[in-house]
This record gives C-alpha cells, structure tokens and sequence, in this order.
C-alpha cells in the first residue's frame, strides 16, 4: 500500500502505522515537508531522498506533494470494533453505513468527515463499493488512519445485528423526514446510498426511518460527501 502526500504521511506517522520506507523529494524544502521528514527521523523510519521523476513513476495519486510512503495494507476494522469505540469513550455509537459508494474521492471525502463530526466507524460492502486504496487515503488527508471502517459481506444483515444492538438506522434519502426535525440522539447509524441509485429499497425498507436534507434550489441531489457532512454534522448537533 503506498500513501501519498504531507498529511496522510504524517498521519500515518503519528498513528503508528507500520511503513517499511519513505521517499522524499530533493526539491522541496517548505515548513510542511520538512515536519514530515522530522518526524520520519524521529521515529527512525527508513526514507530516501529522490527526484520527483522517481515519485512521479511510483505515485498512484500523481498527487505525492513530494512525500510517499510504502506501508502494510490496510487493515479493516470489524463492527464490533466500531462498537467497541464508542464503548471506550462512554458514548452512545455514532455510526456511518455507505451502501455502494464508488467513487474513491468521495470515500476519502466522506472519511475525513467522519474524522472531523466524531463518528465511531464507517461500514462498507464488500461488493460493487470503493474499498480503502492509494487514492482514498491521500482524499482523506490522513483520517483513515483513525477512523475504523468495516468491509461486511452484506450490509443488510449488518443493519439488523445493529438493530438488534438497540442502534437506531436512518437512511438519507428523497421522501423522508425533514432532517432538522427528525430525533438523531441516542445510538445512531445514517445510510448514505450510491452515487448513482442511491440507497437500495431492501436497504432503506429494513431502516427504523428516512431523513431528507431539505433543500431550497432547482438541482434536488447533492454530491454523496456533501450530503454526508450535512447529515452527519445534524446528528453531531443533536448529541
């Protein structure tokens, strides 16, 4: 696994994330750049300073910011580590389920949101979704390596066993509830659908409700990350 640019190098760093070697550009010389080799040095991990042809040729991203890191490939959490998370800090679960999210910017995206909002873990399919990759990390400016994501076989059971755990689940889809108005307090996971077809009918059928973002202008769909950030930073708002 390689992970590119400042932030997710440092983070990845700072969370103690296994990486066997480092590259560093020999032209760049700013404040950031010269942390993130600090802190290699200091926690004595292996980097060699190249040219930027030689990042350009190893980067995925083509978005290295002069820094890319060789790592151990990501490991997933499990639910019950999610679930484990909000044990341990005395918090009711604050949850996150994407079904069939594609899009690797918008993974990253939505990642770092759920950095930023507090929310416990993230939940992911197994088939026809984004898994966690160069590009999702470097999105993500370094929040995968704190935030948990589980990749499950079928997001409809995990929804029942959440259910079951006393986790209310609310799909954000077009037809529902106001947002603002719906009770998000308590034990909570928000479903966001795909890009394209949004949350699937058996998917939002087994959900306790659906939250609707209201919205003012012509267009009535809004980018999955940002429709994310909206409803996530409601239900931080209500707890």
């Amino acid at each position: 696994m390689k992970i590119e640019g400042r932030n997710a190098v440092s983070e990845a760093i700072k969370a103690g994330i296994t990486i066997d070697k480092i590259l560093f550009s020999n032209s760049c010389f700013d404040k950031a750049f010269n942390d993130c080799v600090n802190l290699a040095k200091n926690k004595k991990i292996k980097f060699q300073m190249v040219s930027n042809d030689v990042l350009n040729k190893e980067s995925v991203t083509k978005k290295h910011q002069g820094v890319l890191a060789y790592a151990v490939d990501y490991k997933y959490s499990t639910v019950e580590d999610i679930l484990n998370v909000a044990k341990q800090k005395n918090e009711e679960p604050f949850i996150l389920i994407l079904d069939g999210i594609e899009d690797p910017h918008n993974l990253g995206s939505i990642i770092r949101v759920c950095d930023c909002l507090g929310v416990h873990g993230v939940i992911i399919g197994k088939n026809r979704a984004c898994t966690v990759n160069e590009t999702v990390i470097k999105v993500s400016a370094g929040a995968t390596s704190y935030v948990k994501v589980a990749k499950v076989t079928n997001i409809n059971n995990c929804i029942e066993t959440l259910k079951k755990q006393g986790v209310w689940v609310y799909a954000c889809e077009l037809g529902g509830s106001d947002l603002t108005k719906a009770d998000l307090k308590g034990s909570v996971a928000i479903v966001i659908g795909s890009e394209g077809f949004g949350v699937s009918a058996l998917t939002k059928k087994l959900c306790d409700g659906v939250v609707t973002i209201p919205m003012k202008g012509k267009v009535n769909s809004l980018n999955a990350s940002v429709a994310t950030g909206i409803v996530l930073y409601e239900v931080m708002k209500q707890r």
